[in-house]
């Protein structure tokens, strides 16, 4: 039986939680959290690599993050809606983990699949806790929400500092050759192997140099956030 987690990150395709957030999940992960990541599709509409080959570097991304857990629903790719078997399946995923606290793709993206995967998890989430949906399994109260920032960057309500962690992110990132790299191996020239990764790394650079630190990942609520106190311990 699969154990409980601390975080789970919901993704529409394998490397959308490391571009997000793995330098958040890698952080956590040296800190004791159980942490995982469950990837909506298998991206098998991607222009480069293959659904095996996908597969193959999510492992890899995975070992180099030291994550508890990884998932794929495999629901289709360019095909995520707002279902009933869609949205079931994420409840599933959530009743059966019992994460205190989920992460998805921010609601405002370039990519659709970003964006509707922002909403089943919205969805998922509050239908996970009413006792008479599905009622086969478990109701379960998630106690955060926090959304992930992939390719475009709205205001971050709280950051990370992954200063530590970006080389550890970045790691897992090129793990994903077929997306990252133009190596002539029958690939493509897409906006992912133009220098995109590069780009990640800058918008961490960025987005630390707000607090004087080297490198951050952002973060927006569902809710307000509640503190104790004012300041740091």
């Amino acid at each position: 039986m699969t154990q409980t987690l601390d975080i789970l990150v919901f993704a529409a395709h394998p490397d959308d939680a490391e571009i997000g957030m793995g330098g958040t999940i890698l952080k956590h992960v040296r800190r004791g959290w159980r942490v995982g990541i469950c990837d909506l599709t298998e991206a098998e509409m991607s222009s480069n690599g293959t659904v095996d080959i996908r597969r193959a570097e999510a492992a890899k991304a995975s070992e180099a993050l030291g994550i508890h857990y990884r998932s794929n629903l495999r629901l289709p790719d360019r095909g995520l809606n707002l279902v009933p078997e869609q949205i079931d399946a994420l409840v599933r995923e959530i009743r059966i983990l019992k994460p205190r606290i989920v992460a998805a793709p921010y609601w405002k993206d370039r990519h659709p699949d970003h964006v509707m995967c922002s909403r089943l998890v919205q969805e998922a989430v509050f239908s996970a806790k009413l006792r008479k949906y599905m009622p086969e399994l478990p109701p379960w109260t998630v106690g955060e929400l926090f959304f992930y920032f992939i390719n475009d960057l709205d205001e971050p309500d709280v950051i990370i500092d992954i200063s530590a962690e970006q080389e550890g992110k970045m790691e897992a990132l090129r793990s994903y050759r077929s997306q990252f790299e133009l190596d002539g191996q029958d690939r493509v020239a897409t906006p992912l192997n133009q220098g995109y990764l590069e780009r990640v790394e800058a918008r961490d650079r960025m987005l630390g140099a707000r607090r004087l630190i080297a490198c951050a990942e952002g973060f927006v609520s569902n809710g307000p956030l509640l503190l104790d106190l004012f300041g740091r311990n």
